[in-house]
């Protein structure tokens, strides 16, 4: 799954960092309380993991294996290093409220998982689209977290007053046990209505896809659970069809021994 339309996709919805593979919580939850300031750490980490994303696939073929990682966190490092000086320099109140969790990208799991899991064994075009989709799906989740956060515990929308006077703020929500309760209740839905979720199983389909050697951190042990007991039920359908097989070759086989006994007969 390679075309450009399907890596966006792919990052919006079907493995979206945050509501489906729940990767990059702590900078999610910690700066979140606001939607400028979920925009504004979306879309820097976006320009980080595309940039990433393009430089190792790049290298892909010149980066030893066994000093790899280190490698790619260089990468990481240097563009983040670039992202936080341009913040700093041109929009100074973003970067003085996202503070220590512009530097922190470097270790963010979602840049490191997509370059270990994809950047790193796919040309550059697909690489950079899948930054693309990841970043997208990221900025959307933290914008999304921000709004509800910042509309129900300030009254405000990107900082204009959005709330009627007489609406009484839930301050809990722009607190930092504000953050688990929004996570919570969004993921409760997307439960509810079957939604992509990395607890969020349906019938004989798992959200992980079962892919355990390409796993990046959204299999939970519900999902593994879910694995085995497929595996087993296939193994059991495996095994009917063979014995259905070997029967039915026994009576083709008896038919013919009888056919050819009756031959002779005549």
């Amino acid at each position: 799954m390679n075309k450009p339309l399907e890596r966006i996709f792919n990052g919006l919805v079907k493995e979206n960092p945050t509501f489906v593979l729940m990767l990059g919580m702590c900078p999610t939850l910690a700066v979140t309380t606001s939607a400028i300031n979920g925009l504004g750490m979306g879309i820097s980490t976006m320009v980080v993991l595309i940039m990433s994303n393009l430089m190792i696939s790049a290298l892909r073929k010149i980066i030893p294996d066994g000093v790899r990682m280190p490698a790619y966190i260089v990468v990481v490092a240097s563009f983040v290093t670039i992202v936080e000086m341009l913040m700093h320099a041109y929009v100074t109140p973003l970067y003085d409220s996202l503070g220590v969790y512009i530097p922190l990208i470097v270790v963010n799991c979602i840049i490191l998982g997509r370059a270990e899991a994809y950047a790193s064994k796919n040309p550059v075009i697909p690489s950079i689209f899948d930054g693309v989709g990841m970043g997208l799906g990221f900025t959307v989740a933290l914008t999304i977290l921000g709004m509800i956060r910042e509309l129900f515990g300030a009254g405000t929308l990107f900082g204009m007053q959005i709330m009627p006077e007489a609406f009484t703020p839930v301050s809990i929500l722009v607190l930092a046990p504000g953050a688990f309760l929004v996570m919570a209740v969004l993921t409760a839905l997307q439960n509810k209505f079957k939604a992509p979720s990395a607890t969020n199983i349906k019938g004989d389909d798992i959200a992980c896809g079962g892919n355990c050697a390409g796993c990046t951190g959204r299999a939970c042990g519900a999902n593994h659970m879910a694995i085995a007991e497929q595996k087993a039920k296939e193994a059991l359908e495996l095994q009917e069809k063979l014995k259905a097989e070997r029967a039915a070759k026994a009576a083709a086989k008896a038919e013919a021994d009888a056919a050819k006994k009756e031959g002779k007969t005549e």
